[in-house]
């Protein structure tokens, strides 16, 4: 069967969390032979078998937008290509050095910004914390999944979504517990580390600046990274305003934002993952 390749745009995928759910949902067909992802332009570009309108009905149920936009058959030369150039891309021993060491720095800063917002008292790095922990599940997941079969990536996916929402739902029941009962959290420890998540988050994006226009992978760490340093700012200025109002709002909110963010990704993850059967069937 001729291979064709078709572009989607996705309206609402523009983080790597939303990637990594698009990701599992096509995991499901053995009809897809490649993905490439522009988190920029909010679009994907498929090489696959059949229909356009069979990979669109994998995409619909997540409520993303998806619609196709352009679609064509591919000549023999460029299936070559495409299959060349995927096997030497996921076998880049640079990038997965780099996906390691991102692993690493993203895992020991949620321990210890967890460490530190339960001592401080602040709702807010608690549930940076867990921004930081999707961040080590991303990418722990990326280096899980090179050469596994699709339902181990898919029980791996799952496992990381299992301990988001639980994480989050403990995070969000710290927030709605200081919110009845009070706290007096420690604005400048908020801003202490939160700027130490922000140097972390900075010294990742050096790590990907050499391969952030190479694989789509990489690309999407860039932006994951670019996303934290947001999410990294935002606790500084609720420590900021926590220490000017002498008030646990700002610390409230900043938890609250971070943490509906998280469980929202996690409760979309074991959403597709969950789904064993693929909704393309096998041809044999």
């Amino acid at each position: 069967m001729s291979l064709v390749v078709s572009t989607f745009k996705i309206p609402k995928m523009d983080c790597p969390s939303e990637e990594k759910i698009v990701r599992i949902a096509l995991d499901k067909s053995n009809k897809v032979k490649s993905l490439a992802f522009n988190l920029g332009e909010r679009s994907l570009t498929v090489v696959h078998e059949g229909e356009s309108g069979e990979i669109l009905k994998l995409l619909e149920p997540l409520k993303f937008g998806a619609r196709i936009a352009e679609s064509r058959e591919i000549s023999e030369a460029e299936e070559v290509f495409v299959d060349s150039s995927e096997g030497n891309l996921s076998q880049s021993a640079s990038e997965a050095t780099v996906l390691k060491q991102l692993l690493a720095i993203n895992g020991f800063m949620f321990f210890l910004e967890l460490f530190w917002g339960i001592y401080a008292g602040s709702t807010g790095l608690i549930a940076d914390s867990l921004d930081m922990f999707a961040d080590a599940a991303v990418y722990g997941l990326s280096l899980f999944a090179v050469g596994k079969a699709i339902e181990l990536k898919r029980k791996a996916a799952r496992t990381s979504g299992f301990l988001q929402v639980l994480l989050a739902l403990g995070a969000l029941s710290e927030v709605i517990r200081r919110l009845v009962f009070g706290s007096e959290p420690e604005g400048l420890f908020m801003v202490g580390i939160a700027a130490l998540a922000l140097v972390a988050n900075v010294v990742c994006l050096l790590l990907l600046s050499r391969h952030r226009e190479g694989e789509v992978h990489m690309r999407a760490s860039w932006i994951f990274s670019t996303n934290d340093v947001i999410a990294n700012a935002g606790v500084i200025i609720a420590g900021l305003f926590v220490l000017w109002t002498k008030s646990n709002w700002p610390d409230l909110i900043a938890g609250s934002v971070i943490t509906i963010v998280v469980l929202r990704g996690g409760l979309m993850i074991l959403k597709i993952s969950a789904k064993e059967k693929p909704l393309i069937a096998d041809p044999s």
